[in-house]
């Protein structure tokens, strides 16, 4: 148990140091594979959680308890390969084993302030029976969670850039690919959580759209409902 908190401290610390040499403590491929599934499986269960605990609210909780870690591990090996080639482009791909190391390590980190966040998330759904602020909370839960771990990467890409300044800017590509691709992802996986009265699926019927359109068809009539009436005929 000790170790396992020391792996967790040294993920958050983003580059924890080891002897004279100021190494970055390495972390494990499946260290890191078993903190994302324990850290998102905990936010998870709790953010399915909305609405009760009956039998179809239970399986609601083990569906989303599956997701979240699903969304982090999914939208980071899809937005790698891009990343890949933008590095080989710049002229970094010597850099990218460690590049990779980065990224992946950020992962870890937002699982653990997901699953440090939930108890937050359980008393916001004790405080409140309205799905969609439910909603909203939860996506500004993942919010906060991505923006502290933007902290770790950064710390991590500290001495990439200092190696090469190119590298400044494929942070902020990585952050963009992530964000592209991790929308995508949230639509695709959804429901994480439940609506009350509505049948409990792992997908909706309809998982495979894009969610930029539907964002850009939401922005146009909410646009259209704000010009003027036709007024009565």
């Amino acid at each position: 148990m000790l170790r396992a908190f020391e792996f967790v401290d040294g993920v958050l610390r983003g580059a924890a140091l080891r002897g004279a040499a100021h190494e970055p403590r390495p972390v494990g491929l499946w260290s890191g594979l078993a903190v994302v599934a324990a850290g998102g499986v905990v936010y998870g269960g709790v953010m399915g959680a909305f609405g009760g605990f009956g039998a179809d609210r239970l399986l609601q909780t083990v569906f989303s308890a599956v997701k979240v870690p699903l969304l982090l591990v999914v939208t980071t090996a899809l937005a790698l390969p891009s990343f890949f080639v933008l590095n080989t482009l710049l002229g970094l791909r010597d850099d990218f084993p460690e590049a990779a190391r980065s990224v992946a390590v950020t992962q870890v980190a937002v699982a653990v302030v997901l699953a440090a966040l939930a108890p937050y998330t359980a008393l916001w759904y004790a405080s409140t029976t309205d799905y969609h602020e439910a909603l909203v909370f939860n996506a500004a839960m993942f919010a906060v969670a991505s923006a502290a771990a933007q902290w770790v990467l950064r710390r991590r890409y500290a001495r990439l850039v200092a190696r090469n300044r190119r590298h400044r800017v494929m942070l902020w590509v990585w952050l963009g690919a992530y964000a592209f691709v991790g929308i995508q992802m949230g639509w695709v996986l959804r429901p994480f959580v439940g609506q009350p009265h509505a049948r409990v699926t792992f997908f909706r019927e309809e998982s495979w759209g894009n969610a930029y359109v539907v964002v850009l068809e939401t922005v146009w009539l909410a646009v259209k409902s704000l010009g003027p009436s036709a007024g009565p005929r």
